[in-house]
């Protein structure tokens, strides 16, 4: 199976530092790519190269196709929202406050090339979780909890119907009810849409949930891809041990056996 979108030893520097160190890793339609580690080993930032979204200052090598076709985010900004979309962690960063939420799907929709009206747009928080609070549109982000914002921002990613996501930490800052809300979205719209996803999280239990297969980062390095029963049942390298023991004895023994 040709994969949707693959990233080929891929590097991104600053200056003379390397912070990602030559990783390779596939998204396929249909399954959950989870990429694991802590913070600062390069999980967000490789997912920002492959978009064409790295800070200024920062520096990428390696090959990275589409639909098994060459891709570069900077130089394809079309198929950008089209092809693949991307909600980031801490909504509300990601909204300009002085927009209300009709204000933002108009931007969007105009920027991918579509006609969109209050119907259109109710549609795609109604696939959401939101769609009967019509007066939403009419709101503010300052008026909206993270939990509403971050399926809002789902929502904006579906208006151009991409069949791939890129989610860096959706679960990020919400409270325990919020995360399983947003982590049963993204498994429905993996069934009901058969979209790819690349999910990054520190969290083995989002991943236990949701992921098909996890490459494990640390420093900068892939330490080892493999299915989430691998991952949790034999993981090859001492570090993802420990991860994994960690993070039964945490939440008991249990999990252990429902995540396997």
């Amino acid at each position: 199976m040709t994969a949707f979108i693959a990233a080929e030893n891929l590097w991104i520097s600053h200056g003379a530092k390397d912070l990602v160190k030559g990783i390779s890793f596939q998204g396929n339609r249909g399954e959950v790519l989870g990429i694991l580690g802590e913070s600062g080993c390069g999980k967000s930032l490789s997912c920002l190269g492959i978009l064409g979204l790295l800070p200024p200052g920062l520096s990428m090598s390696g090959s990275i196709t589409l639909e098994d076709k060459p891709f570069d985010g900077n130089s394809c900004r079309s198929r950008l929202g089209s092809s693949i979309a991307a909600i980031l962690q801490n909504p509300m960063s990601c909204f300009d406050p002085v927009f209300t939420v009709r204000d933002h799907f108009q931007e969007t929709a105009k920027a991918h090339g579509l006609v969109g009206d209050d119907r259109f747009y109710l549609q795609s928080l109604e696939e959401v979780g939101l769609g009967n609070e019509a007066k939403l549109l009419d709101m503010f982000p300052f008026q909206l909890s993270g939990g509403m914002l971050q399926r809002i921002m789902i929502a904006l990613a579906l208006v151009a119907d991409a069949p791939f996501l890129v989610a860096d930490e959706p679960t990020t800052d919400l409270d325990v009810i919020n995360q399983a809300r947003i982590l049963n979205l993204l498994e429905d719209l993996r069934i009901k849409r058969n979209m790819g996803m690349i999910l990054v999280t520190h969290d083995l239990g989002v991943l236990a949930k949701l992921a098909d297969r996890i490459m494990v980062m640390k420093d900068g390095e892939a330490l080892e891809t493999g299915t989430t029963e691998e991952i949790f049942s034999k993981p090859s390298s001492d570090y993802t041990a420990k991860l994994v023991s960690t993070h039964f004895r945490l939440c008991g023994e249990t999990e252990r056996m429902s995540a396997i």
